[in-house]
């Protein structure tokens, strides 16, 4: 069996290209070459760039594969530009949305994949669902192959998952805590999430791969440990040896604030969210995620703290926090107390 992986060693599909190689896949990963030590031993790499048409059409001339996952397509663009290079090409093509794309406000945190897709407050959101759309038409029209597959938080050792972090990653919000510094949380903390360490999300994939039930359908992946980010954070502090300071910020003040943040936190992470795992279950009968957050959370900390390469330091997102802090705490301290 033949795969091609456009990308193949991001967070979600490192663990991926692994198993699909353990499993005895022909693995072929199509991308920049700036990550070769990610890459499994035995896959091939094919150095060349996706948005680059008719230069990939070249480098690929003449080959087929069985399976085609694209882990870097984002906009209508890119999911046009796949169906031109694979069809025909390929059984099955893997489009990776987002469970981002869900319903927000939710009109029941219950979800499944038939949950509406409408997501007013995060454009990343609105253009993965808009890519459905064009292959789901594809598929009607002409029969393209495409399996879309929606993951939620997935994560793997290399980055802690966080409510609220700067643009240069988690790092940051780890260092924090190990200086005994406060950390924000938006809202309360009290709203459940939903966190996937690769590796397991990795075996419903790879399950689906070469699946005829899949072919033309869409399935989410996620675990089915709900947390509250309370929870998250002190399962965070804990794998750091360090006590977790918590200053509880309303998301849509730290929108305003820092606008960037509106589509993750008011379109995504301040929801309370609960996966219906059932159809990828049924699909995937071998499918369980065996990494409670707080397991990998230290795996993800002992990674961190031994890779340099992972512990970006973000100044300007550890003045800001500073600043939110000295000013909610001041804006609080000068609100009226209610009395009888």
């Amino acid at each position: 069996m033949k795969a091609l992986f456009i990308g193949g060693t991001g967070t979600i599909s490192t663990e991926i290209s692994r198993l699909c190689v353990a499993r005895g896949w022909e693995l072929t990963l199509l991308n920049r070459g700036k990550t070769r030590d990610l890459v499994p031993e035995g896959a091939e790499v094919i150095v060349g760039d996706i948005h680059r048409e008719d230069e990939v059409r070249t480098l690929l001339n003449g080959r087929v594969f069985d399976v085609v996952a694209d882990f870097i397509a984002f906009t209508t663009a890119d999911v046009e530009r796949d169906i031109r290079l694979f069809e025909g090409k390929t059984k099955q093509y893997f489009f990776i949305s987002s469970a981002s794309a869900y319903q927000k406000p939710l009109s029941s945190p219950w979800i499944t994949e038939g949950t509406p897709l409408h997501n007013p407050y995060w454009e990343y959101s609105r253009n993965k669902a808009a890519c459905e759309r064009v292959l789901r038409d594809a598929y009607d029209d002409r029969g393209f192959p495409v399996t879309i597959i929606r993951p939620s938080h997935t994560y793997c050792e290399r980055s802690m998952p966080l409510a609220l972090h700067g643009p240069k990653g988690s790092w940051q919000v780890l260092d924090r805590i190990l200086r005994d510094k406060p950390v924000i949380i938006p809202g309360d903390g009290a709203t459940l999430w939903t966190l996937t360490h690769s590796r397991d999300f990795a075996v419903a994939f790879a399950g689906l791969m070469g699946n005829v039930h899949a072919i033309g359908d869409t399935f989410h992946i996620t675990s089915d440990e709900s947390l509250t980010w309370n929870q998250i954070h002190m399962s965070v502090a804990e794998a750091l040896g360090h006590e977790l300071k918590p200053v509880y910020i309303p998301s849509d003040t730290i929108g305003r604030l820092y606008p960037d943040q509106i589509g993750g936190l008011t379109g995504d992470k301040s929801n309370t969210v609960i996966f219906d795992n059932s159809k990828i279950k049924r699909a995937v009968p071998e499918f369980l995620c065996t990494t409670r957050f707080a397991d990998g959370a230290r795996e993800c900390a002992a990674y961190i703290l031994s890779h340099e390469e992972c512990r970006i330091p973000d100044p300007a997102f550890d003045a800001w926090c500073d600043k939110m802090i000295d000013a909610w705490d001041l804006a609080v301290s000068g609100f009226p107390r209610f009395a009888e």
